[in-house]
C-alpha cells in the first residue's frame, strides 16, 4: 500500500498461519493502512499486488474507498474481473496487466512448489 510515493503497509496471504480463510493479503494490507493513516478510508493510497483481488477484497477494497488498485495478472478462477458488474467503488482506478508475465510466472512457480 502506497500513499504519497511511500510504502505504508505490506503483507501476504496469512489464511493457512492465522486458520483465517478471509486473512488474504489485501485485508490484511487495508487493516495495516487504515491503522498507520489513523482512518478507515484509504484515499489517496494506491495498492499494488500480483493477482487480481477476489470478490471478498474487491469488497473490502470498496468500503475503504481507496483511490487506485494495480494487479499484474487476472485470477480467472476466483478474481473480481469475472463478475460483469463493477465490484470496487465508483471513484476507485483499476489498472490491470502490469508485469503480467512476470505475475503469471511467480504464481505458476509459487504453485508448483506448493505440489
Amino acid at each position: 500500500m502506497v500513499v504519497n510515493n511511500q510504502i505504508i503497509a505490506r503483507s501476504h496471504n496469512l489464511t493457512e498461519q492465522l486458520n483465517d480463510v478471509t486473512a488474504h493479503a489485501e485485508i490484511q494490507a487495508i487493516t495495516a493502512a487504515a491503522d498507520f493513516l489513523g482512518a478507515k478510508y484509504l484515499t489517496g493510497c494506491t495498492m499494488y499486488v500480483t493477482v487480481e483481488p477476489c470478490v471478498m477484497c474487491a469488497g473490502a477494497l470498496y468500503w475503504s474507498q481507496i483511490d487506485k488498485i494495480v494487479f499484474g495478472t487476472r485470477d480467472e478462477k476466483r478474481g473480481a474481473g469475472r463478475f460483469h458488474h463493477e465490484l470496487y467503488h465508483p471513484k476507485t482506478l483499476v489498472s490491470n496487466g502490469v508485469l503480467a508475465h512476470d505475475c503469471t510466472e511467480m504464481m505458476k512457480a509459487f504453485f508448483m512448489d506448493k505440489r
